[in-house]
């Protein structure tokens, strides 16, 4: 089943940004077992996730060499003023495929 991820954030849940920066890394890191993710979008806060100063930019570069398609929203990198360190930056088109694509999406 063709599962593709949205973070929208840079932490997971809401709250304490410590621990949701370390329950989404140790999120990200166990999806490298999940077979059937194809790809992740980011959008809004959530692109600082590909930045070169990303805390899981390394589990990004996994994902994405075990054929994840990382798909950072290039409207939001340009207004933070980033640019992707891993994954290619996407138009909202691209993004919207993707979607429709998908027989499962998780949102975090």
């Amino acid at each position: 089943m063709k599962t593709v991820i949205i973070l929208n954030t840079d932490v997971m849940g809401h709250g304490d940004r410590v621990l949701g920066r370390k329950i989404l890394s140790a999120f990200l890191a166990r999806c490298r077992s999940m077979h059937e993710v194809s790809a992740v979008v980011f959008y809004n806060s959530g692109v600082h996730l590909v930045s070169k100063d990303s805390p899981v930019l390394g589990i990004l570069h996994e994902l994405h060499e075990h054929g994840v398609d990382l798909l950072p929203c290039m409207t939001c990198l340009d207004h933070f003023g980033l640019e992707p360190a891993v994954g290619q930056a996407s138009d909202m088109d691209e993004i919207i495929r993707e979607l429709d694509s998908a027989e499962r999406v998780i949102t975090l």
